[in-house]
């Protein structure tokens, strides 16, 4: 697809064309009215320049652990390059909802409202901020839908899963590789059932050398935060131990974000390098994380704890630590 055309629909297909190893990636995230069922549901494919490559559809229970790794021919995946309209076998991934025939997990769940998409502009399109014009990155990042309501049911293991009055979220990756390094963290189950926290921290290659990139969005109450290496924040603390993550941030307005978040045990789920779909990585969706908003005055704005939260802590943590 034209650059442009690419840069101006994150939500769509990136692949058309491309000449060297490349991956592409949609986290579907549904987790049920009651909190008890959740799923990470993960389309997407991986290209080789020889001419092969795979197909597949991963699944993470987060009640469980438990993951599968659903692979296919290339020839079964099919993607739009100007809509969010995914098909891998007889799985389809559409803005409508999604349909799965898998091992693992059957039925359909319908998303109820629109999808909330981070606002796309010639400026600033996407969460990438103006890094999303710079046509080498390793790895470029989405964000599909903040949240949106969920109807439907789903088969695990035989046992119907209702997603009636459930919530969902969505994100994709493209690239060539996931980052050597990076810390990302996702909820949105706070007391306020529309307010959201994405948030990632990575090394960056750039030319010959590497940073430590982030990028945060909150949305609370109809206003998007945004703390991005792009938009002049800078992380005042980062912390990681065996049982949490402690990152401070602070924008260039003097506004001052604090995330908290355990670290519990996931399932393991297959991530991108150059060459193949299977270095593997632990993916939890039941982190706690507590977000603290503050004003440049200090007075606090949003203080809450988002639950079923999505964390993965991965790679060469100390040179991550370490890099400005």
């Amino acid at each position: 697809m034209g650059l442009v055309r690419g840069v101006l629909h994150p939500e769509a297909f990136h692949g058309d064309g491309v000449g060297s190893s490349y991956f592409e990636g949609w986290y579907v995230k549904l987790v049920a009215a009651d909190l008890h069922a959740r799923y990470a549901v993960i389309p997407g494919v991986f290209l080789d320049p020889q001419g092969g490559g795979e197909a597949f559809v991963q699944v993470l229970d987060g009640s469980t652990g438990q993951s599968w790794y659903h692979r296919y021919d290339i020839s079964e995946f099919g993607a739009e390059d100007d809509r969010f309209n995914v098909r891998v076998g007889p799985n389809r991934f559409t803005e409508r909802g999604v349909v799965l025939d898998l091992a693992s997990l059957q039925g359909e769940v319908r998303f109820a409202t629109p999808l909330d998409p981070w606002p796309v502009s010639w400026r600033s399109p996407g969460v990438m901020g103006w890094y999303a014009w710079v046509p080498r990155m390793e790895c470029k990042h989405g964000v599909v839908s903040f949240g949106h309501d969920l109807e439907g049911t789903l088969l695990h293991g035989g046992v119907p899963r209702s997603f009636d009055g459930g919530r969902g979220y969505s994100e994709k990756d493209w690239g060539a590789a996931f980052p050597s390094a990076y810390v990302w963290m996702q909820t949105n189950h706070f007391s306020e059932r529309t307010t959201c926290l994405t948030a990632s921290v990575a090394l960056i290659p750039w030319v010959r050398s590497e940073f430590r990139g982030h990028i945060v969005g909150l949305l609370h109450r109809g206003e998007l935060h945004r703390f991005a290496t792009y938009t002049g924040a800078v992380t005042t603390r980062l912390e990681l131990d065996d049982d949490e993550v402690r990152w401070h941030l602070r924008s260039k307005q003097g506004t001052v974000l604090e995330l908290t978040a355990d670290r519990p045990r996931g399932g393991l789920l297959h991530a991108p390098v150059r060459t193949e779909m299977h270095r593997r990585v632990e993916e939890t969706l039941d982190a706690t994380i507590r977000v603290r908003l503050l004003d440049r005055s200090g007075r606090v704005l949003l203080d809450d704890v988002g639950r079923c939260g999505g964390l993965e802590v991965h790679g060469d943590l100390d040179r991550l630590l370490a890099a400005d």
